[in-house]
């Protein structure tokens, strides 16, 4: 039976969660397993990685392969530089305690360079907070100011809507005596009248 040490996907749509097992590699991914190693969960930053260092490096120094994804899991946590140490020990390069000391010293390594990022990380995400409100307080004070020029506008142009109210009667006022001179027009046929009298005379 060969043994793969894979990733088995739990966690909602969205938002996965993977448990580190050791399966049959003909079962299932999310099937049956052999032993739960630990877990992976790649929605944090950096990722969160929980795992049983000596169960992992006693199932590859039985034979357990793992998968591309979880080897690089394995190799974040230090459990195949701990294999590789404990098979120089094996061959006699170097003894069990220096094995120990050397792997310490990796993890202390890692642990600072962890450190470090999620610092950063930090620091990045307090500037751009500080950036956010700054530039909501521009746009705020921007809208402010805006709604004074707003608010000032209208009582500036008062005085010039009311002036063409006041000088319209005077515009009106030609219109209104337009019949008084054409009266004379309406005259005209009174000069006409002696005209017809004189017709009347000169029948006669």
């Amino acid at each position: 039976m060969s043994v793969k040490i894979r990733l088995q996907r739990h966690g909602k749509k969205g938002k996965p969660f993977y448990w580190i097992v050791a399966a049959d590699s003909r079962s299932k991914r999310d099937g049956k397993y052999l032993e739960k190693l630990g877990t992976y969960n790649p929605n944090t930053n950096p990722a969160t990685i929980e795992i049983d260092i000596d169960s992992s490096v006693k199932w590859l120094q039985n034979g357990a392969q793992p998968t591309k994804t979880a080897r690089n899991i394995l190799s974040y946590k230090g459990v195949m530089l701990k294999y590789h140490l404990l098979g120089g020990v094996i061959k006699g390069a170097f003894n069990e305690e220096e094995a120990e000391k050397r792997f310490d010293a990796w993890l202390d390594e890692k642990a600072q360079r962890i450190d470090k990022k999620k610092s950063e990380l930090q620091k990045l995400k307090e500037e751009k907070k500080a950036k956010a409100l700054e530039n909501e307080k521009i746009a705020n004070e921007a809208r402010i100011k805006a709604q004074e020029e707003a608010l000032a506008a209208p009582a500036e142009e008062a005085p010039a809507e009311e002036a063409p109210a006041e000088e319209a009667p005077a515009e009106e006022a030609p219109a209104e005596e337009a019949p008084a001179e054409e009266a004379p027009a309406e005259e005209a046929p009174a000069e006409e009248a002696p005209a017809e009298e004189d017709s009347d005379e000169e029948s006669k």
